[in-house]
C-alpha cells in the first residue's frame, strides 16, 4: 500500500522548499563515495525540459552534458514523453527478458536499417542495460570467434568501468589498486590533433601512427600475439575528444580485415547523429564488424545494444544473458528517438552547427589564448585549456592547464552553464548538448563561457 509520504506523484516542481545545499548533504549522507557529478555540479535538479535544467533553488542551467550525450532530444522531448505513456497504457509487459514484443520487433527493425548497408548483413544482441555491458559482451564474442585471446585498444579510450572494459580503458586513475586487469591487453597510440603522441604531428604523424600500427600487426618480433580484436572510438570522448584520423581509420580496417582481426567501434558516446554521421565511423566510410551502441539508442531511458556482421554471431544460445536487456521502455524511446534523427535529417543539422561553433571558438581563442585547441565533429566539441604564460613545446603546443579548466567548470556552473571535462588531467571543456539546441542557445552558450573566463580572471588580448 502507498502512503501519502512516498506517492511518486506528489513531487511536483513547485515541492521543495529545501536548498541545493540540503540535498546534496542528504545524498552525501545517503550515497557512497563514488558519486563524482554532484562535487562538480552541486545542485539538485527539480525540472528540466529542452537544454535547459533548473534546480531546487529556481535557478536555471543551459545544460550541455545531456546525461553524457544520452539525451540526443534533450530533456522530456514531449514525443518521447508521448511514446513512454503510449507504452504504460497499452498493457505491455515493462520487462520481458529476451522474449520478443511487437514494439522490440518494430525497433528492432528500424535500428537495423541504419547500419551500414540498412543492416542486412548485421544481427542484433540486446545486452545489459549500460555501455560497458555491451563491451563486455563484444570483447567475449571476439575471443569466441577467433580462439585467441589479445586486444589491442588505445591510450585516451574510454569503454565503461565494468573489469574487461576497465582493462581496454585508457585512463589508470579507476585502476589503481584494482589487481587482475583482464590480460594480454596492448595499448597502443591514439592520434591527436594537437598533441601527437609520437611528438611528429600533422600528417607525418598520422603517418608514422597508422605504420606503427600495421607494423605491430605484421611483425613476427614484435612481442604481441595476434589479437582477438581492436576496440576503439571514431571519436574519444573522455579522452578529450579526439577525432580519428580517416585514413588512419581506413588504415586500421584494411589491416584487420587482412588479419581476422574483429574491429569493435564503440559508438556508445559518438554515434546517433551526434558527430554529424549517424555513426561517427561513417566519416571514414568503413563497416566495423561488431558496433557498440548506448546512450541515445534508448532515448534516455538504458539499453545497450550489439550490431554484429552475422559471419561472427557465433554465439550458442544462453552463453551471455542479462536480466534487463528486454527494456520495452527504453525501446519505446529509442524507436521514437531513432525516427526523429533520421526523419529530420538532424545531423545535417548537427554538422553544420558544429562547424559553425568550431569557428565562432576559434574566433574566442585568438582573443583568449587560454584555449590552446578547438576540436570535434558536430555537436561533440573539445575546447583544450593551457597555459600560454609558459613556453612552448616542439610542436609549438602549450602546457595543459587541468587547475584553470576545473576553475572554468566551475565558473561557467555559476553563470548558468553546465559542462563536463575530460583529457588528460582534465584539461579540455566537453560539449554534448542536446542535438536539438538551436543557434540561439548556442549563441547563449558563447556568452555564458566568454563570462566564465573573464569571472576566471582571464584577460583578453
Amino acid at each position: 500500500m502507498m502512503t501519502d509520504k512516498v506517492r511518486i506523484d506528489s513531487l511536483s516542481a513547485n515541492s521543495f522548499p529545501q536548498s541545493n545545499e540540503t540535498f546534496l548533504a542528504r545524498q552525501a549522507e545517503f550515497e557512497s563515495n563514488v558519486r563524482s557529478y554532484p562535487r562538480k555540479l552541486p545542485l539538485a535538479i527539480a525540472k528540466a525540459q529542452g537544454v535547459w535544467i533548473t534546480d531546487v533553488e529556481n535557478n536555471q542551467y543551459l545544460d550541455c552534458l545531456a546525461g553524457a550525450g544520452t539525451l540526443a532530444l534533450g530533456h522530456n522531448h514531449p514525443d518521447v514523453i508521448q511514446s513512454i505513456q503510449s507504452v504504460i497504457t497499452s498493457g505491455l509487459p515493462l520487462h520481458t527478458l529476451d522474449l520478443t514484443t511487437p514494439l522490440k520487433d518494430e525497433f528492432s527493425e528500424y535500428l537495423l536499417s541504419l547500419l551500414p548497408g540498412q543492416g542486412k548483413e548485421y544481427c542484433l544482441q540486446f545486452t545489459g542495460p549500460s555501455g560497458a555491458d555491451a563491451v563486455e559482451a563484444a570483447l567475449k564474442l571476439a575471443k569466441k570467434v577467433t580462439g585467441r585471446s589479445g586486444i589491442i585498444s588505445f591510450s585516451g579510450g574510454y569503454h565503461g568501468m565494468t573489469h574487461g572494459a576497465l582493462s581496454v580503458t585508457g585512463n589508470l586513475s579507476p585502476k589503481e589498486a584494482v589487481n587482475g586487469m583482464m590480460p594480454e591487453v596492448q595499448f597502443m597510440p591514439y592520434p591527436h590533433q594537437y598533441r601527437c603522441p609520437l611528438g611528429i604531428g600533422g600528417e607525418a604523424g598520422v603517418k608514422a601512427l597508422t605504420y606503427y600500427f600495421e607494423n605491430l600487426i605484421n611483425d613476427v618480433e614484435s612481442g604481441v600475439r595476434k589479437p582477438a580484436a581492436v576496440i576503439l572510438e571514431a571519436v574519444q570522448g573522455e579522452g578529450g575528444v579526439n577525432p580519428a584520423p580517416i585514413e588512419w581509420l581506413q588504415r586500421i580496417r584494411k589491416v584487420t580485415q587482412e588479419h581476422g582481426i574483429l574491429l569493435i567501434l564503440d559508438e556508445v558516446q559518438a554515434g546517433f547523429a551526434r558527430t554529424g554521421k549517424l555513426f561517427a565511423f561513417e566519416h571514414a566510410g568503413i563497416e566495423p564488424d561488431i558496433i557498440v551502441m548506448s546512450k541515445a539508442v534508448g532515448g534516455g531511458l538504458p539499453l545497450a545494444v550489439l550490431g554484429i556482421k552475422k559471419q561472427f554471431d557465433a554465439w550458442a544460445p544462453g552463453h551471455h544473458t542479462g536480466t534487463f536487456r528486454g527494456n520495452q521502455l527504453a525501446m519505446a524511446t529509442g524507436l521514437t528517438t531513432l525516427k526523429i534523427l533520421k526523419e529530420d535529417r538532424i545531423a545535417d543539422k548537427v554538422a553544420e552547427q558544429g562547424e559553425w561553433l568550431k569557428g565562432k571558438l576559434a574566433e574566442m581563442q585568438k582573443r583568449f589564448p587560454v584555449i590552446g585547441h578547438v576540436r570535434g565533429l558536430g555537436l561533440m566539441i573539445g575546447i583544450e585549456i593551457v597555459k600560454p604564460q609558459e613556453a612552448q613545446d616542439h610542436m609549438g603546443c602549450y602546457p595543459a592547464d587541468g587547475e584553470l579548466s576545473a576553475l572554468l567548470q566551475k565558473k561557467c556552473f555559476e553563470s548558468g552553464l553546465i559542462l563536463e571535462r575530460g583529457g588528460r588531467g582534465g584539461c579540455v571543456l566537453r560539449l554534448l548538448p542536446s542535438l536539438l539546441i538551436s543557434n540561439a542557445e548556442l549563441e547563449i552558450f558563447l556568452d555564458k563561457f566568454e563570462n566564465a573566463l573573464l569571472s576566471a580572471g582571464v584577460k583578453p588580448v
